[in-house]
């Protein structure tokens, strides 16, 4: 175990060489690759996030394809079509740029609805019908989706339905003054020179030592309290967010926080979960599921302070 993990420290400064600033968000594609859940990165742009999950599909030898979502894209452009062949009389199935490894999502939210939903079938089931056939994805198979905070002009929101089908939601912010001055003195030669320290049966391996991390029962019943939580009405909601939310977070945030919290403390090295390993990933998976109301987004609360502060709470 202490060799696989050897290998994802490796994996990080590795990444860390030609990505500066940004180690949660590569953390987070890290966890994303070893529990095989899709990954939501918001920020802005030129920070980083399409570099970095390139950089991480060399580093674990993975099949890469990146999807640029424009309004005129079409479910076809993604999953692929029938095409009819005049000479054989016969139809032939053209496969889209979803049957891969690793998708990357690029500004997911410039897309309709009917595009949008055309991953949700890969991304629940890991899965795609074209015409009257169903393809099975590779394995692993992972869709890390990237959208711009604050360009709202063209752009499509995401329904609640599709949010919760992301594991995390990882916010990126503007590197420090040092890691900005390091950006200056990346060549090129850098990305090509990089080095593979993981690939799909390693990955596979991964899933399962960090699935035998422990957990004890009292850590499964505070994983679920914190989600019960978030939820109006219920016994542990907190009265101080009376009014401030509108709809609590779903059972997929508690499978998530589970398996989460096992990767933390498994990347740190130890052999059971601990509280500050929930809490650690709190804010990423709790955050894009949980609804404010009207008068809460008025008032400018941020709904990432308010689910970190009711899993501090439950504590």
């Amino acid at each position: 175990m202490s060799e696989l993990r050897e290998n994802v420290v490796n994996v990080l400064n590795e990444a860390k060489s030609v990505v500066f600033g940004q180690d949660e968000m590569l953390e987070a594609i890290v966890a994303a690759l070893i529990c095989e859940g899709h990954l939501l990165i918001e920020g802005m742009p030129g920070l980083g996030k399409t570099l970095s999950v390139s950089v991480m599909s060399k580093l674990c030898e993975l099949d890469f394809n990146r999807i640029q979502f424009t309004p005129d894209l079409l479910p076809s452009d993604l999953i692929g079509t029938m095409i009819y062949n005049q000479k054989k009389e016969e139809f032939t199935t053209k496969f889209g740029p979803i049957f891969t490894q690793l998708v990357l999502a690029d500004e997911i939210n410039r897309s309709p609805a009917k595009v949008q939903a055309a991953l949700l079938e890969a991304m629940a089931e890991k899965q795609v019908t074209i015409g009257d056939k169903t393809y099975r994805l590779k394995t692993p198979f992972v869709v890390m989706a990237t959208q711009n905070p604050i360009e709202q002009e063209g752009t499509y929101n995401l329904p609640e339905a599709q949010l919760d089908r992301f594991m995390m939601k990882v916010h990126v912010d503007y590197p420090d003054y040092a890691a900005e001055t390091s950006i200056l003195d990346l060549k090129i030669a850098s990305l090509d020179s990089l080095k593979a320290d993981l690939n799909s049966a390693k990955l596979a391996a991964l899933k399962e030592a960090v699935d035998s991390v422990f957990v004890d029962e009292k850590i499964k019943k505070l994983i679920v309290k914190i989600v019960h939580a978030t939820r109006p009405g219920n016994e542990f909601f907190l009265n101080k967010y009376d009014g401030a939310i509108l709809a609590g977070a779903s059972p997929r945030a508690s499978i998530w926080l589970f398996k989460l919290a096992k990767f933390k403390a498994f990347l740190a090295g130890s052999d059971h979960v601990a509280p500050e390993h929930i809490l650690s990933v709190a804010k990423s998976v709790l955050g894009h599921r949980v609804l404010l109301t009207y008068e809460a987004a008025i008032d400018k609360i941020n709904v990432r302070d308010v689910v970190q502060d009711i899993a501090n709470e439950c504590i």
